[in-house]
């Protein structure tokens, strides 16, 4: 007798209609283009899975060696693959956002009238006469971010989301982490997507798309405002089915979008995965693609397949260092239930030092009685001085400059899962200063235990935080005792040497530290250990300063931790 879980479309459709550069008229009177794949179902009508966004829908994608998915010439990145999907009963529609790709128009990307414009495809896919009516969306990255935001519209025909690794808040999530302008990641996208439409195919049919003066407009609007919140998920407005899909290894962009989502999304049924890999591997694995299946089923088709049954939350636990993906467990909440919220405090013990290995002190479960304090310097020297005018100066210094501290080894395997803050009392002799956070898994040889990345890559870093100290100010309303909520809306500028208190937000993560390991936090004025390409702007006031942590005495800093008793 077969389980719940194998209730599944089954693949019986082996013909595909293939309809190119579809036009889809909005409300405005513009028309945007789309391609759509549909089984040969004669008078069948089928639910379809949507996305839009400036890939171009009709670049193809040729996934590499090594995962599920294989080649064929309908595949389009970060989207999901129209051979597979049309054969279980699903029609596949890419749109080119207004202004990219066919599309013609002025490119807003991530924007309010992107999501609009989503809004109106939905609705027009949904009364063909192919159609079923009902409308899932499914697809990593950008095109799980539009997502949340037509979510947000509340598209009648919309039943089902699947934002699969996706940014939500775009202040936070991807431009100004901790009100630091996210420098590198941010300009290598945008420039990127420019140069395919200005200097690839795109110009030679559709010479005047993709025109966005996003950097300008991103870099100006360094403070959040209703610039930011008009291009992010409203969780208030979010009531349709959300099957929130994250990843550990996407701690310095898409992370916290998802899990933001499921604790904040207004929508009754609501589900939070955490995997691990590379940032395509588990979207297109059978297992993840199985997991996409049963929900959309379950939503716009009306098949039981389980999913329903499952606790909320489905996460991999992490236990160090495995190229290969973890063990899934269910919980019934995020944070776990079973949390004990645990300080460990900075305890001083030595002077700073130019080694990069060196630490300046313990994390211990007792505040320390005396005040210790260290300083380094705010700027790293390079071969051409401190230069703050050439592109080395944001590059230079990665993992170097500032203080670190260590627990003991670890008695026992010990788990950490959930969010962390770091509570620590800082000052500078700028008018302000820059706190980056690494927190890391050291091996009982003294080296980095290394995590699959979103990218493919070895990443020695088990999550970051961030935190411009000027934007030090709280949101009241919206901040948790483990998650801090910046508001990001005005700037507390320091004084000379003034100390002040700071909670740092620590991207949440999953990691059981085996006995002998170390946990080891680093406090550094710039990017650290396992940054990778997501560099941040060190802004001027930097140059020539020195920054200075206090800890113990009246200003206990102390890092918070998410510790999971064993079962």
């Amino acid at each position: 007798m077969s389980t719940k879980s194998e209730r599944v479309s089954r693949p019986e459709y082996h013909k595909l209609i293939v309809e190119k550069d579809v036009k889809i008229p909005l409300r405005d009177g513009t028309l945007i283009y789309a391609d759509i794949y549909r089984p040969d179902g004669g008078d069948a009508r089928f639910p379809a899975i949507m996305n839009i966004g400036p890939y171009q829908k009709d670049m193809p994608w040729i996934p590499p060696a090594g995962i599920d998915e294989k080649p064929n010439e309908y595949l389009a990145w970060e989207t999901v693959n129209p051979v597979w999907w049309c054969a279980r009963g699903y029609a596949c529609v890419r749109v080119d956002s207004r202004g990219t790709g066919k599309s013609p128009g002025r490119a807003d990307l991530s924007s309010y009238q992107e999501a609009v414009d989503f809004y109106d495809a939905i609705e027009w896919v949904a009364r063909q006469p192919w159609c079923s009516g009902n409308i899932g969306t499914s697809g990593t990255s950008y095109h799980a971010n539009c997502q949340w935001r037509v979510a947000s519209l509340q598209p009648p025909s919309l039943k089902a989301i699947i934002p699969w690794e996706g940014r939500a808040d775009i202040y936070r999530d991807q431009v100004y982490h901790g009100g630091i302008f996210a420098f590198g990641q941010v300009t290598n996208w945008i420039n990127t997507q420019t140069a395919h439409h200005l200097l690839g195919r795109p110009r030679s049919y559709n010479p005047d798309a993709f025109q966005p003066d996003m950097l300008w407009q991103w870099m100006r609007n360094d403070l959040d405002s209703d610039f930011w919140s008009m291009r992010s998920a409203r969780w208030a407005n979010i009531t349709v089915p959300v099957f929130s899909c994250g990843n550990w290894g996407g701690h310095q962009l898409h992370l916290r979008g998802n899990i933001e989502a499921f604790m904040n999304a207004a929508s009754k049924h609501k589900k939070l995965r955490v995997h691990t890999g590379s940032h395509r591997d588990s979207f297109y694995s059978e297992e993840g693609k199985l997991d996409q299946l049963r929900w959309l089923d379950y939503w716009l088709k009306g098949i039981d397949t389980g999913i329903m049954d499952e606790p909320p939350v489905k996460l991999e636990i992490r236990t160090g260092g495995s190229t290969e993906r973890y063990p899934f467990r269910f919980e019934n909440e995020w944070p776990l239930a079973q949390t004990r919220w645990t300080k460990m405090y900075l305890e001083i013990e030595r002077e700073t030092s130019a080694d990069p290995n060196a630490v300046a002190g313990r994390l211990t479960p007792a505040p320390p009685q005396e005040l210790g304090k260290l300083t380094y310097p705010a700027s790293e020297s390079t071969h051409a001085g401190v230069a703050p005018g050439s592109p080395q100066s944001l590059s230079h210094g990665i993992g170097r400059r500032g203080v670190s501290f260590e627990t003991v080894p670890m008695a026992e395997d010990t788990e950490v899962t959930g969010p962390l803050v770091l509570n620590i009392w800082v000052s500078s002799t700028s008018e302000d200063m820059d706190i980056f956070v690494t927190i890391r898994n050291i091996g009982p040889d003294g080296k980095d235990i290394c995590e699959v990345g979103q990218q493919s890559q070895q990443v020695p870093a088990v999550t970051k935080g961030w935190l411009r100290v000027s934007h030090r100010k709280l949101d009241p309303q919206r901040s948790l005792p483990y998650r801090p909520y910046h508001a990001h809306n005005e700037r507390w500028w320091l004084k000379p040497d003034e100390i002040v208190e700071c909670q740092v937000e620590i991207w949440p993560t999953s990691m059981i530290f085996r006995k002998g390991h170390k946990l080891r936090l680093d406090i550094q004025p710039r990017d650290g250990m396992g940054t990778g390409h997501y560099t941040h702007y060190h802004a001027d006031y930097n140059i020539g300063a020195r920054n200075t942590v206090y800890a113990g005495g009246d200003k206990p800093s102390y890092l918070l931790l998410p510790a999971i008793p064993s079962k």
